[in-house]
């Protein structure tokens, strides 16, 4: 994964645009850094995923293009650009992207 520094305060972006995709690889840009949360957007190439694991914190993802299946307990969910899933904090989850996609991803700490 190759990560971006964050992005700067003030600036007009899109945020599917802060992020390219590459063949073979996940690329993610962080956009806020706090130490309540983060918000990272991330372009998975199609194939491309993360295994199973655990976060200590709720996690919202938004589909920001193409398609992704997000396995929550082992429940699989299929989502789209503009749909939004929240993962439950210490419940396993992983992601597949199905074609090409672009994920933001905000996690809050508290």
């Amino acid at each position: 994964m190759t990560e971006k520094k964050t992005q700067e305060t003030g600036e007009v972006f899109s945020i599917a645009e802060i992020v390219a995709y590459q063949q073979g690889s996940i690329v993610s840009r962080e956009v806020i850094r706090k130490d309540t949360g983060t918000v990272t957007v991330f372009a998975f190439d199609q194939g491309q995923g993360l295994s199973e694991h655990t976060a200590p914190f709720d996690a919202l993802v938004q589909v920001l293009d193409g398609t992704v299946q997000i396995k929550i307990a082992g429940a699989p969910h299929e989502l789209k650009a503009g749909d939004m899933i929240i993962m439950p904090a210490n419940k396993p989850h992983a992601l597949q992207a199905l074609t090409r996609m672009k994920m933001m991803l905000v996690m809050i700490k508290s």
